[in-house]
């Protein structure tokens, strides 16, 4: 029973069909749509065998989430299954960084979608465009779960398919010709400095934002409390979410650097998704793409507030924060939360006042590192989560300990090239907030030792 400030308690009112939408709506977005530009620019056509490597380690890290989602069934958020196993400061920096990356996501995509609605109304700023979505994002939010949770699963569900479309129209459009369209076939891989472009050093570098942009997909943790039946729900939509965003990330990709040379993806500011239907000439394609890319982002933006939100509840219920944030509404809604996750969605618009459409650049190198971190807690809490227990889960990774080994030091050595070969400052401002994060840790459980110390002075007085 998880109940609020004001007595109330969130509904599990979410479904595994929910559930798995949520998690594709989380993972497909601007990291896709927009940062799939950046990473062909960094990898070239190796970009595809960037996003195999994190699409295997994603494998691993979401089948060590699902397991322990299963062992702890009251489980409601990360913490709950970090706590036990890692201890108060692992779980407590997950927390944070977590819910850092989240509202720095929504706030980098809002401007990400007022760069696709410039792409019809080019003469209003973007901040003005940010603004106006942010705050239809907001209002959706703060309604009710069930009403956010049926949005979120259209908005996914017409996402997931015109990427389908996109693939079999790009797949037809490589291998035929037709109307002065002259089909490359696979010539585009490597015709123009080869498949690794770039070399290794490339690949590695775009390994940042490949990271990036299958964050997101672990949302699936943070729905404990409003999934009904999760140690069903949950490996369920493990299950059926991996293999989708595995698909829709390497074969549009596929496509992408196969139909357009990868010197040309970055060269405009539209989505390589707008640019490859604009580039073949169907008519109102790229209108029609553009719109739904649009929408894409807005679903992802819907639950990054949505997993933001659940974080400060959670930790405002378990009183780390003020009470005021547990608060739920009449339709069972942590509005407080929300609107105060809101806020980095008007510091988004505010940036862009100043930096335009270049605020998601600097955002999404931090926000990658953000991703690896919290990977890297999921697979050493999956490690010693086996520990101590006599009988084996309704749900296990059956090739556990060798599958949650590898993701690991796969983590460890993409966080390695990633540091060598990013930006000093994204790194700088990234390690800063988390030492950030670290000595907010230390002040409150100095306190809170104190505050114990002398309570036990009072009672022995007394």
């Amino acid at each position: 029973m998880i109940m609020s400030k004001n007595g109330k308690q969130l509904e599990r009112t979410m479904q595994s069909r929910h559930i798995m939408m949520m998690a594709l709506g989380g993972a497909i977005g601007a990291g896709l749509f927009k940062g799939s530009s950046t990473a062909i620019d960094m990898a070239g056509p190796s970009v595809i065998i960037a996003y195999l490597i994190g699409g295997i380690i994603l494998l691993f890290i979401m089948q060590g989430l699902a397991e322990m989602a299963v062992r702890n069934r009251e489980a409601r958020t990360f913490r709950d299954l970090v706590q036990p196993l890692l201890g108060n400061y692992a779980a407590y920096f997950l927390d944070w960084i977590y819910w850092k990356m989240w509202v720095l996501n929504i706030a980098a995509e809002a401007v990400v979608a007022a760069v696709f609605l410039q792409y019809w109304v080019p003469n209003i700023p973007i901040w003005v465009l940010a603004l106006i979505v942010s705050v239809v994002v907001t209002v959706v939010n703060v309604l009710s779960v069930k009403l956010f949770a049926e949005t979120e699963y259209w908005l996914a569900l017409l996402k997931i398919s015109v990427i389908v479309l996109f693939i079999l129209f790009g797949i037809i459009t490589l291998s035929v010709s037709f109307q002065g369209h002259t089909a490359p076939g696979l010539s585009n891989l490597t015709n123009h400095g080869g498949f690794f472009p770039n070399g290794m050093s490339g690949l590695v570098t775009a390994m940042l934002v490949v990271i990036y942009s299958y964050g997101g997909t672990e949302m699936i943790g943070v729905t404990l409390a409003e999934t009904k039946d999760p140690e069903k729900v949950v490996p369920k939509a493990v299950r059926g979410t991996l293999t989708r965003i595995i698909s829709f990330y390497i074969l549009p990709f596929f496509v992408i650097v196969s139909l357009i040379p990868w010197k040309q993806v970055n060269s405009v500011q539209q989505s390589p998704f707008v640019t490859v239907f604009k580039t073949v000439g169907i008519p109102y394609a790229d209108h029609i793409m553009n719109a739904v890319i649009l929408l894409a982002i807005i679903s992802s933006m819907n639950s990054g507030l949505y997993a933001a939100s659940r974080v400060l509840y959670t930790q405002a219920m378990d009183g780390r924060i003020p009470k005021l944030f547990s608060k739920l509404s009449k339709k069972h809604v942590p509005v407080y939360a929300i609107l105060a996750c809101t806020t980095s969605l008007y510091i988004g618009v505010m940036i862009s006042l100043f930096a335009g459409s270049k605020t998601f650049e600097y955002l999404m190198g931090s926000l990658g590192y953000t991703v690896l971190f919290i990977w890297i807690i999921i697979a050493l809490s999956h490690l010693k989560c086996r520990k101590n227990q006599k009988q084996q889960a309704r749900y296990y990774v059956r090739l556990f300990p060798f599958t949650t080994w590898l993701a690991l030091i796969s983590l460890f050595a993409v966080l390695v090239g990633v540091v060598l070969t990013s930006s000093i400052a994204v790194t700088s401002v990234t390690a800063g907030i988390y030492l950030f994060i670290t000595i907010t840790y230390a002040v409150f459980r100095s306190r809170s030792t104190k505050r114990l110390n002398e309570n036990v002075m009072n009672m022995q007085n007394f």
